[in-house]
């Protein structure tokens, strides 16, 4: 173990992957490889990893599984999947299961996957070292009350052109809670100037705007805003756009079922809650730099002054 680099695990069923990723890497960090998810989750469990880089298809496991079980052991670790498809099921996967920092195709460009890495491990390093013995905590192990109000009530916007998806969110959620409908994604940014919402559900098709621009253009205008896409669409290229370039929290396919809604909303508020609580997990919702977006002027406007708004409240 060497304490001076972060450690980057890789696995792959193929060495040869294996070999020129460890020598792509080795020189900025003490990288583990190897072919048994076992041998992963051993190292997570009994020390910090900073970044797992898994390939998606393995004999024994998919990637995602495979990140998912991570996640659970070692929360803190930065997940990344590497695969030569893009296989929808798997993409979803990713997302709703695996909560992926990135998703890295191969072949791969190495400056691009080496500058991903310096991020996520930068992002992983920070939080190990809040939990060294001694160092100062974000927040309370318990919240006092006064930071607990802090997080604002539940509030979500639907932006969809169909009103049964708003209706359907009403029923999902609290009496409490905040619901507001929006038919366009300039309604949608007007809502948001106006006030800060935890969640958007937004539907990929409409018939005129290209919400997902929107989206995109949104997480790095307010980074606190938890995207829930959902669409009869199934474009596994389009969707692993979303997570690189909007760090969307869940894809659910349309027609929407309830219980997996429900689910994937009250998810996205307890996140969001923790993001007011805890800042610095803010940086795990970093984007890269979306690429195509085509949006109006008057859009970007409004994006512009979410942004600054954003940053006055941080």
């Amino acid at each position: 173990m060497n304490p001076d680099k972060p450690c980057v695990v890789l696995i792959d069923d193929e060495e040869r992957i294996l070999r020129s990723l460890s020598l792509l890497l080795r020189s900025r960090y003490e990288v583990l490889a190897t072919t048994d998810p076992v041998q992963v989750l051993d190292w997570v469990r009994t020390r910090p990893v900073h970044v797992v880089v898994s390939d998606q298809r393995m004999p024994t496991i998919s990637g995602v599984d495979l990140l998912r079980q991570i996640r659970d052991h070692s929360p803190r670790s930065m997940r990344l999947l590497l695969t030569g498809y893009a296989d929808l099921a798997a993409v979803e996967a990713a997302v709703n299961d695996g909560e992926i920092f990135r998703f890295l195709e191969k072949p791969w460009d190495a400056a691009r996957l080496q500058q991903t890495i310096a991020e996520a491990a930068q992002i992983a390093a920070d939080e190990f070292a809040r939990l060294a013995p001694g160092a100062p905590r974000a927040v309370p192990a318990a919240a006092t009350p006064a930071v607990v109000d802090a997080a604002p009530p539940a509030a979500v916007l639907v932006l969809d052109e169909d009103p049964m998806t708003v209706t359907l969110v009403r029923e999902l959620l609290p009496p409490g809670a905040l619901v507001v409908p929006a038919v366009s994604v300039e309604a949608a940014l007007a809502r948001i100037e106006a006030r800060e919402y935890g969640v958007i559900l937004a539907e990929l098709r409409h018939s005129s705007d290209d919400v997902i621009g929107a989206l995109k253009l949104l997480k790095q205008a307010s980074p606190r805003t938890l995207a829930i896409a959902c669409s009869s669409l199934r474009d596994g290229r389009l969707l692993i756009d979303l997570i690189n370039q909007g760090q969307v929290f869940r894809f659910l396919p349309k027609p929407l079922v309830r219980e997996l809604l429900r689910r994937a909303l009250f998810a996205a508020l307890d996140r969001h809650r923790e993001l007011h609580l805890e800042p610095l997990r803010l940086r795990r919702h970093a984007v890269e730099a979306p690429r195509e977006v085509s949006l109006s002027s008057r859009v970007l406007d409004y994006l512009r002054r979410i942004r600054d708004q954003a940053r006055l409240r941080a």
